[in-house]
């Protein structure tokens, strides 16, 4: 079923889903990835400041190192596009902006999956729009409606029958790592559980896909 739901997505949002059951990412996460977070050479993404604040190192699918280096070509025209056009820096976190004022500007830390369109809360003369709190205009990432709405139309050309959601894709992620044998220590990492207890679910709940786990009822 994974395998026929993914090889119907295309696009950014696409690989945004791809990357939500190859990497386990929680779907703010995937969206919140930097150029710099992505390491091509090094097959891994470092997801930072995560749920909890916490930052963890992914290693990448292989299978999706080529269209992740096609996929960066194209944001490369953009973000090249956007320093010519004059259009603001991206959104930096935190007061990180100030320390270093040109890093909204630079490659390093442009959106992975940045928005097609510039935003801008200016009227056609270059006046505040009416009732906007700000004013001006930038590119901010792919908004998760996008990520949403690839998934459902993927969901429906497979034609499954079951409810498919950015978190379900990350509980198959875990739940077939622990199928696979892997230890449900890295699995907690891997998922940046602050507990080991929240991943265990997936522990009950690979036994029960294996046939451990039997009714009551066949004991009668």
């Amino acid at each position: 079923e994974v395998k026929l739901l993914l090889a119907g997505v295309k696009g950014a949002a696409g690989l945004a889903v791809k990357l939500l059951y190859g990497c386990g990412l929680r779907v703010a996460e995937v969206l919140a990835l930097r150029v710099k977070d992505v390491d091509v050479s090094g097959g891994k993404i470092e997801v930072r400041g995560g749920k909890g604040d916490k930052d963890r190192v992914i290693t990448l699918p292989k299978s999706l190192l080529h269209s992740i280096e096609e996929h960066l070509k194209q944001v490369r025209a953009v973000f090249d596009a956007d320093r010519r056009d004059g259009v603001p820096g991206v959104a930096m976190p935190k007061a990180y902006d100030v320390k270093n004022p040109k890093a909204a500007e630079s490659w390093p830390w442009f959106w992975f999956l940045p928005s097609a369109k510039v935003w801008d809360d200016l009227e056609r003369d270059g006046s505040p729009r009416s009732g906007a709190r700000a004013y001006g205009r930038g590119r901010h990432h792919l908004h998760e409606i996008a990520v949403t709405r690839e998934l459902e139309r993927a969901v429906k050309l497979a034609g499954l029958s079951k409810r498919v959601t950015a978190h379900v894709l990350r509980h198959s992620f875990a739940t077939h790592l622990v199928l696979r044998g892997i230890d449900i220590r890295s699995v907690q990492q891997l998922l940046g559980h602050s507990d080991v207890r929240t991943t265990e679910i997936y522990t009950a709940l690979a036994k029960a896909m294996r046939g451990e786990i039997t009714s009551p009822l066949d004991d009668l």
